[in-house]
């Protein structure tokens, strides 16, 4: 939660973030911490059913879109169908099970990595693209 609000302070509308790992790793988690770090109110849950959540801007003025990605199986067409590219210019976009398959919504993006050891403990890495690469310094580490 703690990383996911420091990232979500840093996020601005344009933002996509993908989000990698496997079931239980906490994506769903980290996607709370982001709503929090942006001032997003209400309840941040898995879309796993409904595909995509539409959060309305918070404190920072940045609306979330928060996508499950996981049922999409690659299907590339559904993708398209959610309409997040036109979204992505006044959102940050976060998408979980995104990769391989959301990161052609631009060319700019940040992928974070996560994994779950045997001691509960998460363990996250951060990927940038295009303009992301001269954004870490101002990113948390994990």
């Amino acid at each position: 939660m703690a990383f996911g609000r420091s990232l979500g302070a840093s996020l601005r509308a344009g933002d996509l973030v993908l989000l990698a790992g496997p079931l239980g790793a906490g994506k769903t988690t980290l996607t709370r911490g982001i709503a929090d770090g942006l001032g997003v109110g209400g309840r941040v849950s898995s879309p796993t059913f409904v595909l995509a959540r539409v959060h309305a801007a918070g404190a920072a003025g940045v609306p979330l879109i928060h996508v499950d990605a996981y049922r999409l199986g690659g299907d590339l067409a559904q993708l398209d169908d959610l309409d997040l590219d036109t979204d992505l210019e006044g959102s940050a976009v976060v998408v979980e099970w995104g990769e391989g398959s959301a990161e052609r919504l631009s060319s700019d993006y940040l992928v974070v990595r996560m994994s779950r050891r045997d001691d509960d403990v998460r363990e996250v890495s951060l990927e940038p693209h295009g303009s992301w690469a001269s954004r870490m310094s101002a990113l948390p580490t994990a």
